[in-house]
């Protein structure tokens, strides 16, 4: 059986989400983010950044997330949730599902941390803004993507479940969404999905 190694609100959420749309038997090894366990040699034999997620299957042991997506659906999705190589949507399918940690989570990484994870005497208000605006830009290019779109790359697929993850997180950080219709629709057909609701539970 799958083994991940999760916490909620972080990219393990990523993952859950996705063995909760193929229907994938997984144990869960439960972390709050912070726990002392995440630092003991024990799982840094694990992850050797104490990070997660992290998935064990049989002697693979893999993480960073969007390595983790493609690894499942190439082993364990039979052909489900990523276009055929051959097909029209694979080129964007690869494009969406990087863009997401590529071009999406640095900006946001900046401004967690400087909004949230650091003591309000080290935050730098410029480092904040840059990283809005870049954000911002960031999102426009999704948002225009997504005019007539239901999903990013045809049907419903792993780029949905990364770059997803990012849409429906940032809401909790600032009015990013606003202004941005076919991106509030979109968040909206995500977390409607059972499988995001039963991860998100976790």
């Amino acid at each position: 059986m799958l083994k991940l190694y999760f916490a909620p609100n972080t990219r393990a959420v990523r993952i859950a989400w996705l063995l909760e749309e193929l229907g994938l038997d997984y144990e869960l090894i439960r972390f709050t983010l912070g726990d002392k366990e995440m630092r003991q040699e024990s799982f840094l034999k694990v992850h050797p950044n104490g990070r997660v997620p992290v998935l064990v299957d049989g002697d693979v042991t893999i993480f960073e997330s969007g390595a983790i997506v493609e690894y499942i659906l190439a082993r364990h999705a039979g052909g489900r949730m990523r276009p055929d190589v051959g097909s029209d949507d694979f080129p964007a399918y690869l494009q969406w599902l990087h863009y997401s940690e590529g071009m999406m989570m640095p900006p946001i990484n900046t401004i967690i941390v400087e909004t949230v994870i650091l003591p309000p005497e080290r935050r730098n208000e410029v480092n904040v803004k840059r990283a809005q605006k870049l954000l911002g830009q960031m999102l426009t290019t999704v948002e225009t993507h997504m005019q007539g779109r239901k999903f990013l790359a045809g049907d419903f697929s792993g780029a949905d479940i990364m770059l997803g993850h990012n849409i429906t997180g940032i809401s909790r950080f600032g009015d990013y969404l606003d202004n941005l219709p076919n991106l509030n629709a979109y968040a909206d057909r995500l977390i409607a999905r059972p499988a995001f609701q039963k991860a998100h539970a976790l």
